[in-house]
């Protein structure tokens, strides 16, 4: 996704970067030192994202992320870069290790997914760099949910939680 802001999280937002990737946006995650942090955003010209008030004080790419639940966290982030998020999985990059996703033929599937799953589930991504083999499940619905709830709270619409 050309254009698209590119993330470095410190260790301390991990969930953060695993719902940055679900967006399909490419955040990466480290626990390394806070120089070697700040010089690895600086050098691959990404955001330091992270919860350390002396790291984002190490220049105009970094991000003190204030807000403590996982939403909060993404309408922060997204709003503070002036960035509109996309409610879809179709972008997705993969939650495990920020590896890009491409589609996989069925036939590559067997095998390497559950036997019911490779006869039901109408497609299949592979992450380019650690081989994960995702497919719209039971669980699919829960994160679209999620990312159609910060979409909307980005964009400024209100959320319904249900009840009163």
């Amino acid at each position: 996704m050309l254009g698209m802001p590119r993330f470095l999280c410190d260790a301390m937002l991990g969930s953060l970067a695993r719902w940055l990737r679900l967006f399909g946006y490419d955040a990466e995650l480290s626990g390394a030192p806070d120089a070697e942090l700040a010089e690895r955003a600086r050098r691959e010209e990404r955001w330091l994202l992270t919860r350390d008030r002396e790291l984002a004080s190490v220049g105009p790419r970094s991000l003190l992320v204030r807000s403590d639940g996982l939403e909060e966290q993404l309408v922060e982030v997204f709003r503070r870069l002036g960035v509109t998020p996309v409610a879809s999985l179709s972008s997705a990059r993969c939650s495990r290790c920020n590896g890009v996703l491409a589609d996989l033929d069925r036939g590559d599937a067997e095998g390497v997914v559950p036997p019911h799953v490779a006869r039901t589930a109408p497609r299949f991504r592979r992450c380019t760099s650690c081989g994960a083999v995702y497919w719209p499940g039971s669980h699919t619905e829960r994160i679209l949910a999620r990312l159609r709830r910060v979409a909307e709270a980005v964009a400024g619409v209100p959320v319904t939680t249900g009840g009163r």
